[in-house]
């Protein structure tokens, strides 16, 4: 598909050194800087993670969590689980003593222990050729200079105001001094992230979880009726595991396995393989009514079945067998919405800031790293500066459903990188914001580029649809056709008020020898390439 250049949007990057995309320029060009240096992918990536929680706050943290896929230019792929585990204090009483409360955003057994620090420092160790001091270099530097706040920032910001201003470390640092939210082009300073930053590159990650910044964020969790410990944080351990693989149609899609929600997407691509989509228009209403639907399908899965794996009531690969896939398939008309999906056990048959980076070597890196709510907890460390998570709101509190609150255990999570293999090399890494959106995002994206030869930005430019409840919710990019179209199959239709997410990805065109990127407009980032 060719780009209408009088239309509004932007091309697809090329480069044949290296490419990067971020959801902010400033953690793009970091991560650019240390490729023309001579670093590698996970360098890179690494570099703009600790420089995103300085752009994009509300999005992520060093109190946030980090899942990775790297694919070293063979072929050969390594995952990286960096997401906490629970209290070992957070047992499903305390919890119900604690009140309705307890799982939300705000409170303090919301936060389960941050792993992004560990899994950072782990993915340089395996792979990296600089340390954990110069990665974070640029991000030392950011936080003394001081970062302007860019557009789509300041609106997200606005909106967490009230949230931070209950927290005396979000009122000390996220917020001006007469208590509201910087706006775009304000200059925001953070000197005590600086501080806790110099503290990690100097002393690695036992700067972070232990001493006097482990310190600090026991004591804020503990003002909000958290039992984090001490002996939690210095438990941390990223895990590394292996990749789950799934085809559709010529190429093969790889996910992390649970506790995050990437089976999610292969069952959704694997139900929608069953249905021909490349001769349906995009943004019509009979794609988007079958994308919706096996959505529908797919999170009914994860919602009951994702959890930690030590407590999963199967292996996650049975939700992609062939049989249970085709029943699913069977389930969707393609002219009416189903009323409800049904029964979604396969043994009665036989769920955030995304970067990706290509060196010039071919080694290729998805990451994810994220807080999950807007600020997570809206916590902050008075001394360190650190926003923490609230990633135990994944948690479910149903007894012995394999999602339950309880110590000691990783939450289904809905952060997920992607990858596309292709002739048993990687072909694309990608990734799509959006909390629970994500894994209907790369199933969206990935058809984009598959069924209708979408290149990297035009597949993330395009808009999107996805379910709420009882309603479909569409970006106002969906034409009004296309919305009488859903309505007239049964969806209740409503528009939203923010976008679905944000995106990025890259492309590598081996026949050529190009690198292609793109990053979604819906945040304000970019891709850049040498």
């Amino acid at each position: 598909m060719s780009r209408d250049f009088q239309a509004p949007g932007r091309s697809a990057v090329y480069a044949t050194g290296g490419l990067v995309a971020t959801s902010h320029p400033l953690a793009s060009g970091a991560a650019l800087d240390v490729l023309k240096r001579g670093g590698n992918a996970v360098d890179a990536a690494v570099t703009a993670a600790a420089v995103l929680p300085l752009a994009e706050p509300q999005m992520t943290s060093m109190g946030g969590d980090c899942f990775a896929i790297v694919a070293e230019p063979d072929g050969t792929l390594h995952g990286l689980n960096g997401s906490g585990r629970s209290p070992s204090a957070l047992t499903p009483e305390r919890v119900e003593a604690a009140g309705p409360e307890a799982l939300e955003g705000s409170h303090g057994c919301s936060v389960t222990v941050p792993g992004a620090v560990d899994a950072w420092a782990r993915l340089l160790a395996r792979f990296g050729t600089i340390g954990l001091d110069k990665a974070l270099a640029p991000a030392i530097d950011l936080a003394d200079r001081g970062v302007g706040v860019a557009p789509r920032v300041a609106v997200d910001w606005a909106g967490e105001a009230g949230r931070l201003s209950r927290d005396a470390g979000g009122r000390r640092y996220y917020l001006k001094s007469d208590g509201s939210a910087p706006a775009a082009g304000d200059v925001m300073r953070y000197p005590a992230l600086a501080e806790t930053l110099r503290r990690v590159a100097a002393d690695g990650p036992s700067g972070f979880y232990s001493g006097a910044v482990a310190e600090d964020l026991v004591a804020a969790i503990s003002r909000h009726g958290g039992c984090m410990s001490l002996d939690d944080l210095a438990a941390v351990e990223a895990d590394w595991v292996a990749p789950m693989l799934s085809p559709y149609r010529s190429v093969s899609v790889g996910e992390l396995p649970p506790n995050g929600q990437g089976v999610t997407a292969l069952l959704m691509l694997a139900i929608l393989s069953r249905f021909e989509m490349s001769g349906l228009d995009p943004v019509g209403p009979e794609r988007l009514h079958l994308e919706i639907e096996a959505a529908r399908l797919a999170y009914a899965c994860r919602d009951r079945f994702v959890s930690d794996p030590a407590t999963a009531a199967f292996p996650a690969a049975m939700l992609l067998e062939d049989d249970f896939v085709d029943g699913l398939a069977t389930r969707i008309r393609p002219n009416r919405r189903m009323d409800n999906p049904g029964n979604v056990d396969p043994r009665d048959s036989t769920d955030t800031v995304y970067l990706c980076v290509v060196d010039r070597d071919g080694m290729a890196v998805s990451f994810i790293n994220s807080l999950f709510f807007s600020f997570g907890s809206a916590i902050v460390g008075e001394k360190s500066g650190v926003v923490l998570q609230n990633r135990a709101s994944g948690f479910v509190k149903t007894p012995e459903h394999p999602n339950q609150v309880g110590p000691g255990k990783r939450p289904m999570h809905t952060l997920i990188p992607g990858l596309v293999m292709r002739d048993g090399l990687p072909m694309a890494v990608f990734g799509v914001m959006g909390g629970q959106y994500q894994a209907c995002g790369h199933a969206h994206v990935l058809g984009n580029m598959v069924d209708f030869g979408m290149d990297p930005q035009a597949a993330i430019d395009a808009p999107r649809v996805f379910f709420d409840g009882d309603l479909t919710m569409l970006e106002h990019g969906v034409s009004d056709a296309a919305a009488s179209g859903l309505a007239e199959r049964g969806h209740t239709i409503a528009r939203r008020q923010m976008p679905l997410g944000g995106g990025q990805m890259i492309l590598i065109d081996r026949e050529r020898g190009v690198l292609i990127g793109g990053s979604d407009p819906r945040k304000d980032g970019c891709a850049i390439g040498y």
